[in-house]
């Protein structure tokens, strides 16, 4: 099984982090940080707001460069 690995800037934090492009949670298109998403669920779900989903493969092993 082949797997394609995606070096991304958030569009949150601007900081590089790897991802599977398939997968990857995305904010008005564009890949959105591990760290930001974890960030960002609380927020929304307070404010009644469905949290951002996040598959489980959806991050590289080295999350953040």
């Amino acid at each position: 099984m082949a797997c394609m690995q995606l070096i991304a800037e958030c569009c949150n934090c601007h900081r590089l982090f790897t991802s599977n492009p398939a997968t990857v949670p995305t904010a008005n298109g564009q890949p959105i940080c591990k760290r930001c998403v974890e960030w960002a669920n609380p927020i929304r779900i307070a404010r009644g707001l469905a949290p951002i989903p996040v598959a489980p493969d959806s991050y590289g092993s080295e999350e953040t460069y």
